[in-house]
């Protein structure tokens, strides 16, 4: 059988993009994915103790986009869910991001408006221009004390590197509040998929156009299945045999462990930030599903060197090899990349279904 589009990978990236050809265009579409499931990384399935736990870690579902929430709305009901993360420093826990509660808990103080915390901020920021690094945009915001207790551990732990190596945007993502919003998004549309991600991703794929082979290295079965283009998510170093060497990646290693008890922490996600633990953070999952169920599961994340790719590394160097990859993609006719992979790009998953839904409007 020929088919008009290849794609590889079923996460975000390849199965809206599925999705918009086989039910827009009416065109044939055969995904390769080579795990043994759909969803990439947003992945989740009931474990032994009937709890819906993310195999890859907890994807919170945010977005300002009302074009990507209605397109998401078509596959799943929703339930709201506001994400709260609490940072725990020794015994003790605060809200992160860094807002007007974290700084009255912390130094004993007793701010009651914003502009106090502006006036704080501004007193013990340590002026930085230009900002070069990501220890330049927390220390030029909140000073060194802060960016130490909250940053500066919980970075060299997930990045195995320290902040001033790696790209400002990496601890810009996280905004600093002079109110008390404890929220750790503020977007518009703000919701966890109500049965789940993996059921979400059955019904994006339920299309009479779309075929999917899992277990499967596209590279293996290209000389035998005939196809017009190729829309490829994967890691785009792979796609051109690391030619121009491996892009580093971070990945993490999961321990769940299930607890008899009926909640463990007070709320879905402790990140912790000092360089008492290796783990980086815990999530409790029955936050996430709102679940009633007698016993809990968490998982504890290890930030580690080899494994599933996760997080592209920022820094310039990095940049550059994928620059050069970029420029090979783009001589391309028949070759499409899209997503976190083939970009060596952080994405939010609004953020790839947007790019998805956008790219499949200038293909076809």
């Amino acid at each position: 059988m020929k088919y008009d589009y290849l794609i590889v990978g079923a996460g975000f990236a390849g199965s809206v993009m599925a999705e918009r050809i086989a039910s827009q265009f009416n065109k044939k579409v055969l995904i390769v994915e080579k795990r043994n499931h759909i969803g990439g990384n947003a992945y989740d399935e009931y474990d032994e103790h009937g709890i819906l736990v993310h195999r890859y870690g907890p994807h919170i579902f945010h977005t300002n986009s009302k074009e990507v929430f209605e397109y998401l709305s078509q596959f799943t009901k929703w339930t709201p869910y506001e994400h709260k993360v609490l940072a725990k420093i020794k015994d003790e826990l605060y809200p992160i991001p860094i807002n007007r509660l974290t700084i009255n808990k912390l130094y004993n103080l007793n701010f009651t408006t914003e502009a106090e915390v502006k006036d704080y901020f501004e007193k013990v920021r340590e002026k930085r221009n230009p900002i070069l690094n990501s220890e330049d945009i927390i220390v030029n915001q909140v000073g060194q004390d802060l960016f130490e207790k909250f940053f500066k551990h919980y970075t060299k732990k997930q990045w195995n590197l320290e902040p001033k190596e790696l790209s400002s945007s990496v601890c810009g993502r996280i905004p600093i509040r002079t109110n008390n919003d404890c929220r750790y998004f503020t977007d518009k549309y703000q919701f966890m998929p109500k049965d789940g991600y993996t059921k979400m991703f059955e019904k994006i794929l339920n299309h009479k156009n779309i075929e999917v082979i899992l277990n499967t290295d596209y590279k293996t079965i290209l000389d035998s299945v005939k196809f017009d283009k190729m829309i490829y998510t994967g890691p785009i170093d792979y796609f051109f045999d690391y030619k121009f060497g491996k892009l580093p990646y971070r990945s993490i290693r999961f321990e769940f462990k299930n607890y008899e008890k009926d909640q463990m922490q007070e709320t879905a996600v402790y990140n912790y930030v000092g360089n008492e633990t290796e783990f980086t953070r815990v999530t409790e999952y029955k936050y996430l599903t709102f679940q009633k169920l007698k016993s809990t599961t968490l998982s504890y994340e290890y930030s580690v060197k080899d494994g599933e790719p996760f997080y592209p590394i920022p820094n310039e160097n990095n940049r550059s090899m994928y620059l050069r990859y970029k420029s090979e993609a783009e001589k391309l006719n028949n070759a499409i990349f899209c997503g976190r992979l083939s970009e060596y790009q952080y994405y939010n998953m609004d953020q790839v279904v947007f790019r998805a839904i956008k790219q499949t409007r200038k293909i076809v």
